[in-house]
């Protein structure tokens, strides 16, 4: 129903990096970040693309985060497979890592594309759910006050140092997963790491796959997920749909041919009463102006 991809960035790193006192900096150098050019970066992402695009269902939706090393290249990636890009949004990080050497702008924030499987297709996507999350404002696409993983939510190893370099705020996945699905859906993330989708997906009783390679994270994944405490589902609680949405649609065509409404029968405008219209045995209207058409128009 969702997949959320949080893929390598291709960093491109070069040379270590020191803080001002000459400390190193704990870097992303992960072997898996690693590729030998741009077109082996993109030749990488059109493959896990393509294969998320078959599995993602025809009103299903996906995220992909990334920074600006690589989030431009796959944008562009995506569109030409087809996917439809419905939000270009921005997490601002509220306790970004500085630039040290003073030479560029801090990069205090990462982007994440949101999109459906193609132009014109339905997709999930619960509005006052998130306004509910933002002081019951609609949501912008400018994200503020999620921080970093840091303190307790860090995942460190025995030797106190973190498990994951680039582990993702369970705040950032709470978002995308309540925005953008329902409980029993199922939620894939083809770049697991430590679990922070399932985390999150348990805690909101959705189905997640995960799928990684690193067999270090995956102990620490089915630890962390294991150990989250899930509340019983109450599905009035957890249904976040809008009340409007959840009420049964009835055709007014359907009123007129089980006989609650008769051919020729006079209705009114309710904000102009003196203003009529007569049905018509298809269930369309017509009106003393000569328009015809259904009840929306």
């Amino acid at each position: 129903d969702v997949i959320f991809a949080d893929p390598p960035y291709n960093l491109q790193l070069k040379n270590d990096l020191y803080r001002p006192d000459q400390s190193p900096v704990n870097a992303v150098d992960d072997d898996w970040d690693q590729f030998a050019s741009f077109q082996e970066y993109d030749q990488f992402s059109q493959e896990w693309l393509k294969a998320c695009q078959r599995v993602l269902k025809p009103d299903g939706s996906i995220w992909v985060i990334g920074s600006y090393h690589n989030i431009f290249r796959i944008g562009t990636i995506m569109q030409n497979l087809g996917f439809w890009i419905l939000n270009y949004i921005l997490w601002i990080k509220s306790n970004p890592m500085p630039n040290f050497r003073g030479v560029r702008f801090t990069n205090a924030h990462e982007t994440l594309i949101w999109a459906a499987k193609g132009e014109n297709q339905s997709y999930t996507f619960h509005h006052h759910a998130m306004k509910g999350l933002h002081g019951d404002k609609q949501m912008r696409s400018d994200w503020w006050l999620l921080p970093l993983a840091t303190g307790q939510e860090r995942l460190k190893d025995n030797q106190g140092q973190k498990t994951h370099s680039t582990q993702k705020p369970e705040a950032l996945l709470y978002r995308v997963i309540l925005s953008s699905s329902n409980p029993g859906d199922i939620i894939l993330d083809p770049f697991f790491g430590t679990g922070t989708t399932g985390a999150v997906a348990r805690k909101l009783h959705r189905r997640y796959i995960g799928i990684e390679i690193n067999e270090a994270y995956i102990h620490a994944a089915r630890k962390r997920i294991d150990s989250v405490r899930v509340e019983p589902l109450d599905q009035g609680a957890f249904d976040v749909r809008s009340p409007k949405k959840k009420v049964p649609r009835v055709p007014f065509s359907t009123l007129v041919e089980h006989g609650y409404l008769s051919p020729g029968q006079k209705i009114f405008f309710r904000k102009d009463q003196t203003r009529t219209a007569l049905i018509k045995p298809d269930g369309k209207l017509r009106t003393v102006d000569g328009f015809e058409g259904s009840i929306h128009q």
